[in-house]
C-alpha cells in the first residue's frame, strides 16, 4: 500500500474514533533510514516511573534521541525534561500534556507508552495508524478486547510492538524454558507461580481532594470513568483499582505467568476458577484483591497462581517465583537465576540437580537493544504484542473469575466466556465520551 492510499485509509478509520487523524511523518520508520544522523528518535508518555526507566535505558544506547516528552502532570514532565538534559546534555524540543500531539510530532520514530494500564490501548494503536513503532509497558492493556485490537492494530500497519516484558531478553529464562521443552525433569503435572510482595501495603481511606496545581487530571482519566481525585488513585496506585488496572494479578502476574506458558508450551486455558478478596486489608481503599489463588486446567497439566501483599515469604523462601513440579526434579526460576532440585525416592534420586545457574540481570537493557535490532530488521521483537496479549488474557481471566466469584469456560477464538454473558461483560472495554474505541 502506497503512502496516499495508507493516510486516506487511515484517516477514514480515524474519523470513526471520535477524534482528528494524527499523522507522523515516519510511515517507513526504519532504524538508519529515517534521519540524516541515523538517530532512532524517541517520545515517552507517561514519565513518572517505568516509563522513565524505559526511557532512561533507550537513551544508553548511542543511536536513540529523545524528542518528545509527555505527561499530564507538570511536575513529573519538567523534572525528567530536566533529567534528560542532565544525562544527555540535550533540551528536549517539545513537552507535552496532550498524547495526541506526540503521535503527530512528525519526527517521532517510537513511542514509549508508560501510562496507567487504561491508557494503554488508544495510543499504542494510534502510534501504530501513524506509522510510529511502540515500546508499551505491561500489561498490554486493561481488558480483553483491548489486547485483541492492539495485536491487530500492530499486524494490520506491520509495526514493531515491543511490550514491556523484558524477561523475554534475559537469557536465563529461555534456558530454564529451553531445559523444561527438552524434558529435563519429565512430564510436568503442576506448575505453581507466586508473588508475595511486602512492598504493597495498605492504602488508607482518605477523602477526596482538589487537583493538584499543574495536573490535567480529566485528561488522566481519559476513557476511564468520572470521577473525584483522590490521592490514593492517582501515580503508582492507579493498579489497585478496577477502572485503571488489574492488581497484582495483572501487575506481576503477567511477568512470571507468562514463563509459566512458555514453558509448558501452553496456550491460553479453556478453564478457570480464581478465589480471593482483601483478607490483609479488608477496609483500605484498595479495591482488588490483596489476597488472591487461581487455578488454570489443562488437558494434563495445572498452572496455580498465588498472591498475596503485604507478605514476603513465598515457596522456597522466594518473594515471587515459578515452580515446575516434574516427576523426576522440580525447577525453580526466579529472575535472579533458576536450579533444579531432584525428585528424591528410595534414597534415590531420579536425576541430577542442576546447581543454582545466576541470570546475568540485564534484561531490560537487552529487552530496548531488542527492539532497537527490531526496528532495523523488521523482525519480530522478543516480547511481541501477541506475546504480550495472551498474558495479559491470562490475568484477565483470573480477575474475571474472582469478581463473579464461580469458574469460567473460555472460548479464545470467540472471545467469550462459554454459556455466561455476564462474565463476557467483563471483556469488552468501556469509554467515557469523547473518547471511543477504534474499530479497525
Amino acid at each position: 500500500m502506497n503512502r496516499r492510499n495508507f493516510l486516506h485509509k487511515s484517516a477514514l478509520t480515524a474519523a470513526g474514533f471520535g477524534m482528528a487523524p494524527l499523522f507522523g511523518s515516519s510511515f517507513q520508520s526504519v532504524y538508519g533510514q529515517t534521519a540524516p544522523s541515523n538517530k532512532v528518535k524517541v517520545a515517552l508518555i507517561g514519565c513518572r516511573s517505568m516509563g522513565w526507566s524505559d526511557l532512561n535505558t533507550f537513551l544508553q544506547y548511542p543511536e536513540v534521541e529523545c524528542v518528545a516528552l509527555c505527561d499530564v502532570d507538570d511536575e513529573w514532565l519538567n523534572k525528567r525534561a530536566a533529567d534528560v538534559l542532565k544525562n544527555t546534555g540535550k533540551k528536549i524540543p517539545s513537552l507535552y500534556k496532550d498524547w495526541r500531539k506526540v503521535i503527530d510530532n512528525k519526527d517521532v520514530d517510537v513511542v514509549i507508552i508508560g501510562t496507567p494500564d487504561h491508557w494503554h490501548c488508544l495510543p499504542m494503536v494510534y502510534a501504530c495508524q501513524a506509522g510510529k513503532d511502540v515500546y508499551v509497558e505491561k500489561p498490554l492493556a486493561n481488558t480483553i478486547e483491548e489486547c485483541n485490537l492492539m495485536e491487530k492494530a500492530a499486524r494490520k500497519y506491520n509495526r514493531i510492538v515491543q511490550v514491556g516484558q523484558w524477561q523475554r531478553s534475559d537469557p536465563h529464562w529461555d534456558e530454564a524454558a529451553n531445559f523444561l521443552k527438552a524434558g529435563g525433569i519429565g512430564r510436568i503435572r503442576t506448575v505453581k507461580v507466586w508473588a508475595y510482595q511486602d512492598n504493597k501495603p495498605t492504602l488508607p481511606v482518605i477523602p477526596d481532594s482538589a487537583v493538584p496545581a499543574g495536573v490535567d487530571y480529566d485528561m488522566w482519566l481519559g476513557p476511564a470513568p468520572k470521577r473525584p481525585f483522590n490521592t490514593y488513585r492517582f501515580h503508582y496506585n492507579f493498579r489497585f483499582f478496577w477502572d485503571y488496572a488489574g492488581g497484582l494479578m495483572s501487575d506481576w502476574g503477567v511477568h512470571l505467568l507468562d514463563y509459566a506458558l512458555e514453558g509448558m508450551k501452553a496456550d491460553l486455558p479453556t478453564s478457570i476458577l480464581a478465589s480471593g478478596g482483601k483478607f490483609a486489608y479488608p477496609t483500605d481503599a484498595m479495591e482488588t484483591p490483596d489476597t488472591l489463588m487461581a487455578t488454570y486446567a489443562y488437558k494434563d497439566f495445572n498452572i496455580v497462581w498465588d498472591h498475596a501483599c503485604g507478605i514476603n515469604h513465598g515457596l522456597y523462601d522466594k518473594k515471587e517465583g515459578l515452580a515446575f513440579y516434574g516427576e523426576n526434579g522440580t525447577m525453580v526460576l526466579t529472575r535472579a537465576g533458576w536450579e533444579v532440585i531432584p525428585v528424591v525416592s528410595n534414597n534415590k534420586a531420579r536425576m541430577e540437580a542442576v546447581p543454582f545457574k545466576k541470570g546475568e540481570g540485564k534484561g531490560l537493557y537487552n529487552h530496548v537493544g531488542n527492539m532497537l535490532s527490531c526496528i532495523k530488521s523488521r523482525e519480530l521483537p522478543n516480547a511481541d504484542v501477541a506475546i504480550g496479549a495472551k498474558v495479559a488474557k491470562m490475568s484477565h481471566l483470573a480477575n474475571i473469575s474472582s469478581r463473579l466469584g464461580r469458574g469460567l469456560v473460555w472460548d479464545d477464538a470467540k472471545s467469550i466466556f462459554v454459556n455466561d454473558p455476564e462474565a463476557t461483560t467483563f471483556v469488552k472495554a468501556y469509554y467515557r465520551d469523547p473518547w471511543k474505541l477504534p474499530v479497525l
